[in-house]
């Protein structure tokens, strides 16, 4: 079906024949060292409508983010960040892995999640369980807002920048978002890129404590059964330099022949921000050992407190699905905003016009390209208009003025920002 005939549907292709396609485009990039950084387009019918930024956020359950802090003791907080940590990637569980648009040079998304209550806090050797939830509430007695904004602050490498901020609990979190993606001929292994030292996660009502929480190696697979999944057999890292806690978690490798049963195991345990060298839960001092976690991070997580034997659930992924997300009006929202930046391919894939769908992919593609060339020509610097610079050598990307004000506005729901003079979307 050619795009000169675009009042005409043309066939859906089943998820079977959208990865054998997918497949053999991939095989291109056997041995090449970072298939991430290439970028390679697809067209359209391989792709689901929806812009990345908007894809890769960790806020599928906004209420484990909002619930931060809420402990007074430090485990008890540290707790609070394992929980989230397990709901952050729901959408995976819950949902199939899917190829987004690829994020183009200035590309920003905004959003937030209103939050009506927290989680009960998770009980600790100086405290009782508490139940039910603490309601969240600001000074006017509304729900509380967790909010999001996110940037596509370089292009060659592939990074993204973005801060997360929930005032009433006085939590937040920034990073950058870039991976490293390798085909190894019958699944794709993908790690961190240089930019992404993981998550950071500030508490200020808690002094500022702050946690970093650097993300494994994953693998997605089923590529040659037409069923794609992802696992995780790798290694990851929790810490909090201010009150001496780090947590080590190991996901478990599966079996061959064995079911799938997405094993966690992992250590709580007191250290030395000064002279840490644990990489390993067999290496940790019995005595350093504040708790033990372990579970499935399908299914239940537990924690055992040292010095006893009686597992306690830490979160239930079981019947949690992600929740969903309020936007700007379509009429505030900016022109490189992802929604209305994409909205063309969007529509055109959502009436199954796979050609004018990729038409207009590919037009933009180019446009893309040629700013790129045309920067370079009259040696211009591009600079992000959300966040103060592309990468940073800590991985903490800082909001720009205009951030600021960007963030305000979506604590306030009042998304009126002027049109960016920026030539970068």
């Amino acid at each position: 079906m050619s795009s000169s005939t675009p009042d005409l549907p043309e066939k859906a292709p089943d998820e079977s024949s959208k990865l054998k396609t997918f497949l053999s485009i991939l095989r291109k990039f056997v041995g090449v060292s970072d298939i991430a950084s290439v970028r390679f387009s697809l067209p359209a019918q391989l792709l689901e409508p929806t812009p990345n930024l908007e894809y890769w956020n960790y806020l599928d359950r906004p209420e484990t983010f909002a619930s931060i802090g809420t402990s007074d003791e430090p485990l008890g907080r540290m707790l609070e960040v394992l929980r989230f940590w397990f709901t952050k990637d729901l959408k995976y569980i819950k949902g199939k892995p899917c190829k987004p648009y690829n994020s183009t040079l200035g590309e920003f998304f905004r959003c937030s999640w209103e939050v009506g209550s927290t989680l009960p806090e998770l009980p600790v050797p100086s405290q009782g369980v508490v139940n039910g939830a603490s309601t969240v509430k600001d000074d006017n007695g509304k729900p509380a807002r967790v909010c999001f904004l996110t940037e596509q602050t370089s292009h060659h490498p592939p990074v993204s920048a973005f801060y997360i901020d929930c005032p009433e609990t006085g939590v937040s979190a920034r990073g950058f978002d870039q991976i490293s993606a390798k085909f190894t001929g019958t699944s794709i292994r993908v790690t961190p890129g240089q930019h992404n030292l993981g998550i950071f996660i500030n508490i200020s009502k808690r002094d500022n404590e702050e946690y970093q929480l650097t993300h494994p190696a994953a693998h997605l697979g089923g590529l040659l059964r037409g069923a794609l999944s992802i696992s995780v057999a790798d290694t990851c890292y929790i810490v909090c330099p201010k009150k001496g806690i780090k947590v080590i978690l190991q996901y478990l490798e599966e079996g061959w022949i064995s079911r799938a049963q997405n094993k966690v195991e992992g250590l709580i345990f007191r250290y030395d921000p000064d002279k840490d060298t644990i990489t390993r839960t067999k290496d940790v001092p019995e005595g350093d050992v504040l708790a033990k976690i372990s579970g499935s991070w399908h299914g239940q997580m537990y924690y055992t407190l040292a010095g006893t034997n009686e597992p306690r659930l830490l979160i239930d992924i079981t019947p949690l699905f992600p929740i969903s997300k309020t936007l700007p009006p379509e009429e505030t929202q900016l022109s490189n905003e992802s929604r209305k930046f994409w909205s063309g391919v969007t529509e055109a894939i959502l009436n199954k016009r796979y050609s004018q769908a990729t038409k207009l992919k590919v037009e933009i593609e180019d446009r893309q390209r040629q700013k790129a060339a045309e920067r370079q020509e009259n040696n211009e610097e591009w600079k992000p208009r959300f966040f103060t610079g592309a990468v940073t050598p800590l991985g903490k990307p800082s909001l720009s003025e205009e951030g600021l004000k960007a963030l305000e506005g979506i604590r306030a729901q009042q998304y009126q920002l002027e049109e960016s003079k920026i030539k970068g979307a």
